[in-house]
């Protein structure tokens, strides 16, 4: 099983971003979606989650109307539009695929995102 994160990067304030997360070796339509983040020393926390489907998605309030998570199933791919960045928004991004049929839970090795001027 891989997890592989790209789009990673330096951006100023007010910017925008788009992360990317290929998975391989799951039956990606099956697993829920989501990102977390972990900024510097803090604990890794939730972001955004979209469902197998891809017709629900929920959100950390912080991010809400800032961040929009989506799937496309067809390529086995999940990703994070991030508009109006902010230095708090500074962290290192984790996709995660979680099948709670199979009990099993996967992350990639995570893309960094510092938000600075």
């Amino acid at each position: 099983v891989q997890l592989v994160e790209s789009g990673g990067g330096l951006v100023q304030p007010g910017g925008s971003l788009r992360l990317s997360c290929a998975a391989s070796g799951i039956t990606f339509s099956t697993y829920a979606m989501s990102w977390y983040r972990q900024g510097p020393g803090k604990e890794r926390e939730w972001v955004a989650s979209i469902i197998t489907l891809g017709d629900f998605t929920t959100y950390t309030d912080s991010v809400k109307g800032r961040f929009t998570i989506a799937r496309d199933n067809a390529k086995n791919t999940v990703s994070l539009q991030m508009n109006s960045l902010k230095p708090e928004d500074t962290a290192v991004y984790y996709c995660n695929a979680r099948s709670d049929t199979y009990l099993v839970n996967y992350w990639g090795q995570g893309t960094q995102v510092p938000v600075s001027s």
